[in-house]
């Protein structure tokens, strides 16, 4: 009997691990999925789901996960590939990276790369050295900062964390924006305020449609083999948030920027780089890059590309072959609860009407959390959902 590797996902709290669990449970691939608590954990009420493991916390007891992940693997009688689901377990994983890959399969190699491309500042010194264009940043150690940035940037311009994640958790935001002077200097303040290092960045003028995504797999050599395109229409937060309607285009000027940096610097796995189109010059500013596993997996393994089962089949010695997206497929990435927030929001602000949004709905769509023939974790996100708001009318009626 031949031993199957298994599949193990940090983190089922969220449809990003759902949408891992279902590319490959699907598949027939075990999948086994690690939380610190089962409640508000939809992923593991999953059918594709062969095991769940609840563990400790990544924030609170990072070594103790460590060494639970550990001791779990031990036991197998394959190596499993482990998956990160969000930013805070791609940190974990990359530092235990020398422990952890002496009982796991994982793509990434070299320890500290990683977290140097989640980090803005790292990021773009790397841009940079490879001839990638960045949007022009001013450090806040900078002597006379505030005129600098106004002789420089301008105004609107960005405030932006090295770390998003800390960031995201105390302000519920991806940065803030200045308008003015007054602005700028709230906006540094509440950083300092709160211990997070931040910088002051230009504003890549563009609506959302603006943004657009490079996703890629690169191999174990650090050769693109597979890779796909999108382009963003609407965010939560507007303007500088999440996606909530992604739709796959062919965008070739994204491989030709993308495709040799994250070869140069040796990156292995998936990975997606965010640009942003200047609507004045035309050319493509980076963003941002996603190490992990991205909102819209799902739509991208729609398209053909299951990014997880490619990994998966890599990194137990099963041939990945190459393929790339080259047409316009029409797919859309649609989180219809995040999306009717962001709705409202750009309606108020005058930049869509409620007609056009409408409009959109009629594009073949992959859900984030609604799956037919995995109905489970759906049906627990909206009870979720539900008990929130039941929660607010009494507090609100008290």
């Amino acid at each position: 009997m031949t031993v199957q590797n298994k599949a193990v996902v940090l983190g089922a709290n969220y449809y990003i691990g759902l949408s891992i669990i279902r590319c490959l449970g699907r598949t027939g691939v075990p999948v086994v999925a690690v939380e610190y608590q089962k409640e508000g954990a939809y992923g593991l009420h999953s059918k594709y789901l062969s095991e769940q493991l609840i563990g400790p916390n990544y924030k609170k007891e990072p070594e103790a996960l460590k060494d639970f992940l550990i001791e779990y693997a031990k036991k197998q009688e394959a190596k499993p590939v482990l998956y990160p689901t969000a930013d805070p377990y791609v940190e974990f994983i990359d530092a235990y990276l020398d422990e952890l890959s002496e009982y796991f399969l994982i793509t990434q190699k070299e320890k500290g790369l990683w977290t140097r491309l989640i980090d803005k500042d790292d990021l773009y010194v790397l841009a940079e050295q490879h001839g990638v264009r960045v949007p022009k940043t001013i450090q806040t150690t900078r002597q006379n900062l505030i005129e600098t940035v106004e002789s420089e940037l301008g105004y609107p311009c960005l405030v932006k964390p090295a770390d998003s994640t800390k960031f995201v958790a105390k302000f519920r935001r991806k940065l803030f924006k200045a308008q003015n002077r007054q602005e700028l200097e709230e906006s540094l303040k509440k950083a300092k305020d709160a211990d997070i290092e931040v910088v002051v960045q230009q504003l890549v003028q563009g609506f959302d449609d603006h943004m657009y995504t490079f996703d890629a797999y690169l191999n174990q050599e650090s050769k693109v083999t597979h890779w796909m395109t999108a382009q963003k229409h609407r965010q939560y937060p507007i303007h500088f948030g999440a996606s909530v309607y992604t739709m796959q285009r062919y965008v070739p000027e994204l491989h030709a920027i993308g495709a040799p940096f994250l070869e140069k610097i040796g990156y292995k796995g998936f990975a997606e780089i965010e640009f942003k189109k200047d609507a004045q010059t035309g050319e493509y500013y980076l963003i941002e890059i996603n190490v992990r596993t991205t909102n819209f997996n799902q739509m991208i393994a729609d398209v053909g590309l299951n990014m997880p089962l490619i990994a998966y089949k890599e990194l137990t010695g099963q041939p990945i072959g190459s393929r790339v997206i080259k047409e316009d497929t029409g797919q859309v990435f649609h989180y219809m609860y995040e999306d009717l927030h962001a709705s409202r929001a750009y309606v108020k602000a005058g930049d869509l009407t409620w007609g056009q949004i409408l409009k959109s709905y009629k594009a073949s769509k992959t859900g984030a959390v609604w799956a037919a023939d995995d109905p489970k974790p759906g049906i627990q996100f909206i009870g979720k959902f539900m008990k929130r708001m039941a929660g607010r009318v009494t507090g609100r009626n008290r």
